[in-house]
């Protein structure tokens, strides 16, 4: 026998509990059916496993920071903001801090945290949630909808989908959803991974695995293309199989959009605060005034050592060349090494350690003011399985978490 409900959301992630939640407290009978054994898996590993809640700006930041999409978020925001959400977890015994970058966290930096309040509100609400349970077929039915589990079969007046995109499929986004939205009319704009590491074959970009610089802009370039396809700003990770960092992966997403990535350079400035000029200056002031001091001892007063002293061989200068034998060439090709050096990127990491997944179900096709679909009355889209990828820095379960309110708040 079917079990009926009012509401099922199927997939409790951020917008699946918070649409969940929603819908419960406004007198439905709702469940939240999760295929995982264990709910929030992604929210319980993300941001280092302490959870980056959200951005420290008020709603038009949140727009903004998505671009042309953003747009599609200002219903959703107007009724659960960042200071809102905030509110929200901190009223459940979520203390919160906002870092340097605006990135906010738990006070306790523990994710398992932010999971537990979700657990919390959901049983406040009085909504079900049913774990270990995989949807394997969801479809039309006379009074609403049907859904076939691995365990049930259930009946819903309405449902909402919020089972996120195709990043860390460790988790359980596996990218089910696009196929009950597509089997229902809905256009897929390609999954591609967003916010994810790249790889570089260049043999002295691995060798300086482990070395962190604090703020470098990347210019993410087609080969021989003068205009760059991304450019950010931030911290800078070398590792064994390319490059990583918020800065590389908020430029991601210009490499993924193309499948011919062979073709792509990460042009690297690791000094942005100071122009050539000043570095020529620079130079020329440590020449006269200890000229006995290396090359490589100078940059490495600017940059960690080891990368200080692979710059200057990428330079063409021996690491040893003292800083009062410098030629005026040679002061130029140490200056573009330091502002200007272009590494080859292969590729990404893929799905598999991308944080956010770019594409998804096509926006004109929901409501923004409803988060229903404009194709089949009763169906509400939500969360990560939407066309909506933000940068790093907490936008993008800002957006999970509003539009799985505003699902909740319109079913």
């Amino acid at each position: 026998m079917a079990h009926s409900y009012q509401i099922v959301v199927i997939g409790a992630g951020a917008a699946g509990y918070l649409a969940a939640v929603r819908a419960a407290q406004r007198g439905l009978r709702t469940v939240l059916v999760e295929k995982n054994r264990k709910p929030a898996v992604k929210i319980l590993m993300s941001g280092g496993t302490r959870c980056n809640l959200t951005q420290a700006t008020d709603r038009r930041g949140i727009v903004a920071a998505f671009g042309p999409q953003g747009r599609f978020l200002h219903s959703a925001l107007a009724l659960l903001g960042p200071e809102e959400l905030v509110a929200l977890f901190e009223a459940e015994g979520v203390p919160t801090k906002v870092e340097a970058t605006g990135k906010v966290f738990p006070v306790s930096n523990r994710a398992v945290d932010v999971a537990a309040a979700l657990g919390r509100m959901l049983e406040q609400s009085g909504a079900e949630l049913r774990l270990g349970e995989a949807v394997i077929d969801l479809a039309r039915h006379e009074s609403g909808f049907s859904i076939l589990t691995t365990r049930n079969s259930l009946l819903a007046t309405k449902v909402i989908i919020t089972s996120g995109g195709q990043s860390y499929p460790g988790c359980g986004t596996t990218g089910d959803g696009y196929a009950w939205a597509k089997a229902f009319g809905h256009r897929i704009v390609p999954p591609r991974p967003a916010l994810v590491p790249l790889q570089s074959d260049v043999h002295w970009v691995a060798e300086l695995r482990g070395v962190t610089v604090p703020d470098v802009e990347v210019k993410i370039h087609e080969r021989n293309a003068a205009k760059p396809a991304a450019q950010r700003r931030g911290s800078f990770l070398f590792t064994h199989f390319g490059l990583s960092g918020p800065v590389v992966m908020d430029v991601s997403r210009a490499v993924t959009e193309r499948p011919d990535a062979g073709r792509w350079l990460a042009v690297c400035d690791f000094l942005p605060d100071r122009s050539e000029a000043q570095l020529v200056e620079q130079l020329l002031r440590e020449a006269a005034d200890s000229g006995k001091r290396t090359v490589a001892a100078v940059v490495a007063e600017w940059l960690p050592k080891r990368l200080a002293e692979a710059l200057v061989e990428q330079a063409g200068l021996p690491t040893d060349r003292r800083v009062a034998e410098l030629t005026k060439a040679e002061r130029t090709l140490l200056v573009q090494a330091l502002k200007q050096t272009a590494i080859p990127i292969r590729g990404s990491l893929g799905f598999k350690k991308a944080e956010v997944t770019a594409g998804g179900v096509d926006l004109a096709e929901v409501d923004s003011r409803t988060m229903q679909s404009k194709l089949l009355p009763g169906l509400f889209l939500a969360g990560e399985i939407l066309d909506l990828d933000g940068p790093i820095g907490g936008y993008n379960f800002q957006a999970a978490f509003s539009t799985g309110w505003l699902a909740g708040e319109s079913v």
